[in-house]
């Protein structure tokens, strides 16, 4: 498997999110950023900062998952902190890695439980393919090639550089 620059694609998302929304972020009925824990909420606060958004929310899945009995609850998780009113926002909703879908319909069950969105746009680094549910992304940095059996991690670095790694599947 080749190199996946991880900052390759950070830029690519940043730059679609800039194209879409413009000036209208962080504003008065603009979009705001929800990063799933833990790799969306690197990316959220990076895309905080970088496009001058005052704050994000994080989106805790654990609950939501169909595999919680098997994996538990991550016990250094982040609590699900929205410093916004769900209801009526129009949501950027942020992780790393996408392929089947399943955590991101537990990141839309957690946000239902505290409103209902205007509308949630998902904006992922990279997407492996391979869904079991109906998503897609609005934002992505690109597609990539991981082998079935492998796990693709994103890793941050102390000066927040971001890359990935692959792991073994442990299930």
């Amino acid at each position: 498997m080749s190199s996946i620059d991880a900052e390759a694609l950070y830029r690519a998302v940043l730059e679609q999110i800039r194209a879409a929304y413009g000036d209208a972020l962080g504003g008065q009925n603009g979009p705001v950023l929800a990063g799933i824990y833990s790799g969306g909420v690197w990316l959220a606060e990076r895309l905080a900062r970088d496009l001058n958004v005052p704050s994000f929310g994080v989106v805790n899945v654990s609950l939501h998952r169909d595999d919680y009995a098997k994996k538990g609850l991550h016990s250094q998780a982040s609590p699900t902190s929205l410093p916004f009113d769900v209801n009526d926002s129009r949501i950027i909703l942020v992780d790393d890695v996408l392929s089947t879908g399943r955590t991101v319909r537990a990141a839309l069950n957690e946000l239902y439980d505290y409103g209902r969105p205007a509308s949630v746009d998902l904006a992922v680094l990279a997407d492996r393919g391979g869904r079991e549910l109906p998503f897609a992304a609005r934002f992505r940095g690109g597609e990539v090639d991981v082998p079935a059996g492998a796990t693709l991690v994103l890793a941050r670095d102390d000066d927040g550089r971001l890359s990935f790694h692959t792991e073994a599947s442990t299930h």
